[in-house]
């Protein structure tokens, strides 16, 4: 099968295409033949993590050691990139119940990676689910992580309905299912801050406004917000705490030993407060999330497609920083 290899990190150029042997399903797998898989923000990171400074590590420094340890120190220990996929079943394992050869499905392998491949065996419980019916594979592929995860950390805040949401890095996959989920299922008033390249898209998820973060720092723009969600964790409590309501919270989604000592602080001493949290998505979340896309009150935006063998033309593209929505990789 064709298959997506890096076998050193570095920049783009590093993935190859590469034949690879197919795989067969354990008792408890599915086979799912790959029809397309988004490239998230995890991919481009593993990619060249060895060469990424601690610096720009939007982690505690426990993270960053873990991590060497899962993706390898000196080259990739997970040689195929790849996480959110879409797909038809070709095969089930002997023990397998809930799926079926010939349906289509999506799904998120999280750490594992393994989906830039023409093929990919994943066990039934994971983070698999039948695709929403009227979703092409392209629009399916990119929903699993970013939507899982920005459910499990809006679920963490407890947002309630009428509250004013900022989210920092709205195009993003996380903070475009922020937006809307905490606009079309919490029932929050939403600002996005994103690029002047996403204003339209983050308007197009249903943002009540989008502020060009380029043009305009909302912190001087006298609104206060009962929640400020910071995807890459680069502000800080401090610059956005005068933007807080009264009991308002900081949700860095990335986040560094510091902004964890902030949490403990404010959590002593009332107020506003900064909360780090981690989302564990699971089969549940998804099967949750793939109901409000069949009712299409979500939707997904594709802005590019590559096939396969382009993966490191699609990296560059989206390190390039002008993505207005998801970049696929079709196989």
């Amino acid at each position: 099968m064709k298959t997506i290899i890096y076998t050193e990190y570095g920049g783009p150029d590093v993935l190859h295409l590469q034949e690879t042997e197919k795989p067969g399903p354990k008792s408890n797998e599915v086979l799912v033949r790959i029809h397309a898989v988004s490239v998230n923000y995890g991919d481009i990171i593993a990619r060249n993590f060895k060469n990424i400074p601690a610096g720009e590590f939007n982690m505690p420094s426990l993270f960053r050691i873990l991590a060497r340890f899962g993706f390898g120190f000196s080259k990739p220990k997970r040689q195929i990139l790849g996480n959110t996929f879409a797909g038809e079943v070709e095969m089930v394992g002997s023990d397998v119940k809930q799926f079926r050869a010939g349906e289509q499905v999506f799904g998120y392998t999280g750490e594992a990676m393994g989906a830039y491949a023409e093929y990919l065996c994943v066990p039934e419980d994971s983070i698999i689910a039948l695709k929403p019916s009227h979703m092409t594979y392209e629009e399916a592929s990119s929903v699993p992580y970013g939507a899982t995860m920005a459910l499990g950390l809006l679920r963490k805040v407890n947002i309630q309905k009428g509250q004013r949401v900022i989210v920092i890095g709205a195009s993003g996959a996380i903070g475009s299912a922020a937006v809307q989920l905490a606009s079309h299922y919490f029932g929050a008033e939403v600002t996005g801050v994103c690029s002047t390249q996403g204003m339209e898209y983050v308007k197009n998820l249903g943002a009540a406004t989008v502020i060009d973060y380029k043009k305009e720092d909302f912190t001087k723009n006298g609104e206060s917000y009962d929640l400020i969600i910071d995807i890459l964790g680069k502000g800080s409590f401090s610059k956005y705490r005068a933007s807080l309501a009264q009991n308002g919270i900081y949700l860095p989604v990335s986040f560094k030993t510091s902004k964890l000592l902030q949490m403990i602080r404010t959590s002593v001493s009332g107020g506003k407060k900064v909360i780090c949290a981690l989302a564990t998505p699971n089969q549940a979340d998804l099967e949750f999330i793939r109901e409000f896309f069949d009712d299409r009150k979500l939707k997904s935006f594709v802005d590019q497609t590559f096939p396969l063998e382009k993966a490191a033309e699609a990296h560059s593209y989206v390190e390039a920083g002008n993505k207005k929505g998801s970049v696929v990789l079709t196989a």
